[in-house]
Order: C-alpha cells, then sequence, then structure tokens
C-alpha cells in the first residue's frame, strides 16, 4: 500500500510554507511619476518665470532649455521611464518654440490655455450628448460590450465623474485665459502650478469611484 509521508520539521511541526509574493499594482499616484512628479512637472515653469523676470527672453529660453534637459537627464538616470521623462522635455520644447516665434514669454503658457478649453467642451460636450467621456473609456477598457448606459445609477456616476473633469478644465481655462490677457506671466505660472495636479488628483478619484463602481456592478467576479 503506497503511503504519503509528509515532511515535517526538526520537533514534528507542519512545514511552513511561505505565502505567495504578489507585486504590488501601481497606484494612480505613481502612474503619474509619484510624489516627485508634482515638483518635476513644476520645475521648468518656475525657472522660466524665475528667469524671465530678471533676464532677457533669450537668456530665459537659454536657462530653461538646459534645465529641462538636465531634470529629463536626472529622471532617466533614476531608472523612470522614457515616455514619462521625456513628455516634459517635449512640452516645454513646445512652449519655447511658440515664445521664440512670437517673443512674448506669456505664450509659453497658450499651448495649455488652449488644451484646457479643449478638454472642457469635449467633456461637456460628452455628458450633454448621454455619453459621459468616463463612461465611453470605461466601457472600451472592459471589451466595449457593456450596457452601462441603461443603468441610471451608472449613468448618473460617470455623469459626475466626467463633470468634475469639465470643471477643472474649465476652471483652468477661466482662470488662466484672464492672467494671459493680462499679461501676467508671473502669476500665470504661479496658477499653473496651482491648477496643475492637485486638482488633476481631485477629479481622478472621482473618476476611479466611478469606474469602481461600473466594475462592481457590471462585471462581478
Amino acid at each position: 500500500m503506497n503511503t504519503t509521508v509528509r515532511n515535517r520539521g526538526p520537533a514534528g511541526e507542519e512545514p511552513v510554507v511561505p505565502a505567495p509574493v504578489t507585486e504590488r499594482q501601481p497606484t494612480l499616484l505613481d502612474q503619474m511619476g509619484g510624489p516627485m512628479g508634482f515638483v518635476y512637472s513644476a520645475v521648468p515653469v518656475v525657472v522660466f518665470v524665475a528667469a524671465n523676470s530678471f533676464l532677457s527672453l533669450p537668456a530665459t529660453i537659454i536657462v530653461s532649455i538646459a534645465v529641462g534637459l538636465a531634470v529629463t537627464g536626472y529622471r532617466l538616470m533614476r531608472g523612470e521611464r522614457l515616455s514619462l521623462a521625456a513628455g516634459g522635455l517635449l512640452g516645454l520644447a513646445v512652449a519655447i518654440g511658440i515664445v521664440t516665434l512670437t517673443g512674448s514669454a506669456r505664450d509659453f503658457f497658450v499651448i495649455g490655455i488652449w488644451a484646457y478649453l479643449a478638454g472642457f467642451v469635449v467633456t461637456l460636450g460628452s455628458v450633454l450628448a448621454r455619453r459621459p467621456l468616463s463612461g465611453v473609456v470605461w466601457n472600451l477598457v472592459h471589451g466595449g460590450t457593456h450596457a452601462w448606459r441603461a443603468d441610471r445609477r451608472l449613468l448618473r456616476a460617470h455623469d459626475v465623474a466626467t463633470l468634475a473633469a469639465a470643471a477643472v478644465f474649465g476652471a483652468r481655462f477661466g482662470v488662466q485665459q484672464w492672467l494671459y490677457v493680462s499679461d501676467e506671466t508671473g502669476w500665470l505660472g504661479i496658477a499653473r502650478i496651482a491648477m496643475g495636479w492637485p486638482l488633476t488628483i481631485l477629479a481622478a478619484l472621482v473618476v476611479v469611484w466611478a469606474f469602481r463602481r461600473s466594475t462592481r456592478l457590471l462585471t462581478p467576479a
């Protein structure tokens, strides 16, 4: 008769099987570059505004490019993804290119301002069309086959999430466009930083709530 002998420890105890190690899933903050992502996104704006206050525009451009390259190199040395590290440099290059063409320091912010307006129009328009953008994205991520709009609770949740994003875009455009027209380059820099990542995270939390609510109700595991 076959018998199975179970291995035991020196005192006859049951062997201790280590628990499987699960890989930590990246959080929303991790995907945005972590806590240092706030600093990296603010550095080019701070440097440009500070340099512009006491240097000529050509010198400000040179200093901004040098700092942008240094920050990107540092992020790559720390092992960050190339797409994440180089994304900020690309945005800086576009902003500097516009300033070079127009000769106006305030145009450093013009692309961002009009991007906010576009974001506001798209998000608000999707809600008015009864296809809130956060719900459309959730459905696409989950195969595009869920009748999420038929559930009033989910449609309302995605209305709230998409309107939160629209409010962020609208507030950024309204404040920064007013400062742009007033030629307040320094205050534009302050507004860009103050209304940047903090508002993004607040809106993202509402979107995550709507995503989780949809997943719980439509894709019960």
